[in-house]
C-alpha cells in the first residue's frame, strides 16, 4: 500500500510541480554541453600530449 501511495505522489509531482524545459531550451543546453565537452576533451588531449613529450625527454636523458 505504501508503494502505491509513493508512486502516485511521485507521478503527481512530476506532472504538476516540475517545470520541464521547452524544446528550444533543451536544444540550447545540449549545444552548450557539447561545446564544453569538446573544449575539455581538447584541453585534456593537449595536456596528455605535453606530459608524453616531457616524459620522452626525461627517459631519453636517462638512457
Amino acid at each position: 500500500m505504501k508503494l502505491k501511495i509513493y508512486i502516485e505522489e511521485v507521478y503527481k509531482e512530476l506532472v504538476q510541480k516540475v517545470s520541464w524545459p521547452s524544446w528550444s531550451e533543451l536544444q540550447n543546453s545540449a549545444i552548450v554541453v557539447m561545446i564544453a565537452s569538446t573544449i575539455i576533451a581538447l584541453a585534456i588531449f593537449v595536456m596528455d600530449l605535453g606530459f608524453k613529450n616531457l616524459m620522452d625527454v626525461i627517459y631519453s636523458m636517462l638512457h
